[in-house]
């Protein structure tokens, strides 16, 4: 596995928004737990769930106003399926709220997903980096324009004197990552692995520099978030999970957010992940929902709710957590353009989405084996979606069917 493959999260969620899709009929894959193959067919077919909306959220009410909900509810209706054995929604707008679940939480129960179900973010990470490294900014502590190496001493090699902190932020400083096996059974063998920060930046030193100088293009990776939360910890002196909470989880009420660091569990309520497997050419679905995500620190590992994300995304979108000056950097792309010649796309922490008529999506998706997950918003934050999707890989990445109709539905509220 290259960290630079779909579970760092990309755009890929996105790419089919103005795309109609239609949802796959295969049959699901047999079941299998991380020890024992699976002896019986997936009974799926005889356990419909349908889309449950709420009425709201203990800690973030949801309104429904004039909203109709029927087109996000049939987009995340027909769960369990091939591609995904759960989903998650909310979408708010200046007309009103909409949130809702469908598929089950557990495919050996066929338990329904609970109520504020928590779940692995992947890549939305980067967007809490990002603000944690502008608030330190904004306070004077960190020199955007500033090299790395000013506050990481000898962490990288010459290639990367030139590189900014700045550029750690919107993936234009050609940062390698680790070279992998690139096989999931290597993977599993592997999902308990204890990494360090240092480690993985030693691993994916070993390659050359994507591109050179620093600046000059632009890459999605890891890397620089990886190397961004070292920053973090370096100039507060605490650590990155401190640091979350401290500025961003426990001032907004994020009760169901955390940093798990090497705890391979999702604590408290939550929908079982599963990744599909080929075996000896029978296909399974192994349960993967406990895996340390040690692999990508402050890049990839946090975990929360719809009504988090959501709580996060207002107070982002609406100037709460960063001054106008930097926030504007989370809104401005590189003029770059990345390997394949295209103009850059990403930003300090976000991704732009160019929707027709002009106007502009900021998202950030994310991919952890057994879960896809994506935010989005309106520049001033009115319009918000969030999204988690207990994705089985089993098109070979995290843009299913059930994304794109998610995203189809929503839009249809812009």
């Amino acid at each position: 596995m290259k960290m630079t493959r779909r579970r760092t999260g990309t755009l890929a969620l996105f790419l089919t928004a103005t795309l109609t899709v239609g949802m796959v009929g295969s049959s699901a894959p047999v079941f299998a737990s991380d020890a024992h193959p699976a002896t019986g067919a997936h009974p799926s077919a005889a356990h419909p769930s349908a889309a449950h909306p709420s009425a709201g959220h203990p800690s973030l009410p949801c309104p429904a106003g004039t909203l109709d909900g029927s087109g996000l509810a049939a987009a995340i209706a027909g769960l369990p399926s091939a591609e995904a054995t759960s989903a998650q929604l909310r979408l708010t707008t200046p007309s009103g709220c909409w949130t809702g679940a469908a598929g089950e939480a557990d495919i050996r129960t066929h338990a329904a997903v609970p109520a504020d179900a928590r779940f692995r973010v992947g890549s939305v990470t980067k967007v809490f980096t990002a603000t944690v490294v502008l608030q330190l900014a904004a306070e004077r502590r960190v020199d955007l324009d500033a090299p790395v190496r000013r506050y990481l001493p000898g962490l990288l090699t010459a290639d990367y004197d030139s590189l900014t902190v700045r550029m750690l932020l919107n993936h234009t400083g050609g940062l390698p990552s680790p070279t992998l096996p690139d096989d999931i059974e290597w993977a599993l063998d592997h999902r308990y692995d204890r990494w360090t920060q240092e480690r993985i930046v030693r691993e994916a030193l070993r390659n050359k520099p994507v591109f050179t100088p620093p600046g000059s293009k632009q890459q999605y990776t890891n890397m620089g978030y990886i190397v961004a939360g070292m920053l973090i910890e370096k100039v507060t002196g605490h650590s990155y999970a401190h640091e979350m909470r401290e500025r961003i989880f426990r001032p907004l009420g994020m009760r169901d957010t955390s940093v798990p660091g090497n705890d391979p569990t999702i604590r408290g309520p939550h929908a079982h992940g599963y990744q599909v497997v080929v075996r000896d050419g029978r296909t399974e679905l192994v349960d993967v929902t406990n895996w340390n995500q040690s692999i990508t620190p402050a890049s990839g590992d946090i975990i929360s709710t719809l009504a988090d994300l959501d709580r996060f995304s207002a107070a982002l979108f609406g100037g709460r957590l960063l001054p106008a000056a930097q926030l504007d950097e989370m809104f401005t792309l590189p003029q770059v353009d990345d390997l394949d010649g295209n103009r850059a796309v990403y930003s300090a922490g976000l991704t732009a989405l160019a929707l027709p008529g002009g106007a502009t999506l900021w998202v950030k998706s994310g991919s952890r084996y057994g879960y896809s997950s994506a935010i989005a918003a309106t520049r001033d934050g009115t319009f918000r979606i969030a999204f988690s999707i207990t994705s089985t890989d089993a098109k070979g990445g995290d843009q299913t069917s059930v994304s794109a109709a998610i995203v189809n539905a929503a839009l249809t509220q812009l």
